[in-house]
């Protein structure tokens, strides 16, 4: 079995894992519980789904780590309250999710660069440095995670859903806001640095550029002028 076998059928797992879930739910006539499990299913095919509309394909590595985060804050998290079984387990989470939306980020602007339309070249006119490219993965993570602090904040106070974990104060949910904002800009900044490095020294080994160079390869279309 190859490397990318074994992610697929890992990340297959999962979502029959969410499947039983579903089945479970419905079979206790926990409905509300049955139809947020199927939601959460459903993200987890999403992004293959979005990726054949677009004609682009996403390197297993990173399929399965979307899968894995949906599965373990979503499902784990909510469904099985692990976030307030487990105190570390929402820090954990946003950090990985800077992770995650800081390496989204960085390969948007990245595929931007690479393309016959816009180039790092001085001869085109257009060049973004580094620095900048570096810059736009980290203020679109932090983005994301100030909105989805946003959307919390709105399930907990009109749609009368809490999301929100009150991590230091007993009644205050701006602490675990500005928690989760912080570990947001950590996530994004481990990968902003990262990004960074492999910019000025692409031929430094990391996982990044492992992930840049499958990226490429899987989808040439979008990287014509290499």
């Amino acid at each position: 079995m190859d490397e990318n076998s074994s992610k697929t059928y890992l990340a297959v797992l999962l979502q029959i894992i969410l499947v039983g879930g579903v089945i479970g739910a419905f079979w206790q006539n926990q409905w509300f519980t049955g139809v947020i499990v199927s939601g959460i299913l459903l993200l987890t095919i999403l992004p293959n789904l979005l990726a054949k509309q677009l004609k682009v394909k996403i390197p297993a590595e990173f399929q399965l780590t979307i899968i894995i985060f949906v599965f373990a804050s979503l499902f784990l998290g909510e469904i099985h309250d692990y976030y307030n079984k487990i105190w570390w387990w929402d820090i954990v989470l946003h950090t990985s999710s800077g992770f995650l939306l800081g390496i989204v980020g960085f390969l948007l602007v990245y595929i931007l660069n690479e393309t016959d339309q816009i180039s790092l070249h001085q001869d085109t006119g257009f060049n973004m440095k580094p620095g900048f490219v570096a810059f736009f993965a980290f203020s679109f993570a932090v983005m994301i995670g100030a909105i989805w602090e946003i959307f919390e904040f709105v399930a907990g106070n009109i749609l009368d859903h809490t999301m929100e974990r009150a991590t230091f104060a007993n009644d205050g949910s701006l602490p675990d806001a500005i928690l989760d904002l912080i570990v947001d800009c950590v996530g994004a900044l481990v990968i902003s640095l990262l990004g960074y490095r492999y910019l000025k020294k692409p031929s430094k080994p990391s996982f990044l550029l492992r992930l840049i160079r499958k990226f490429i390869q899987n989808n040439p279309r979008l990287f014509k002028r290499l």
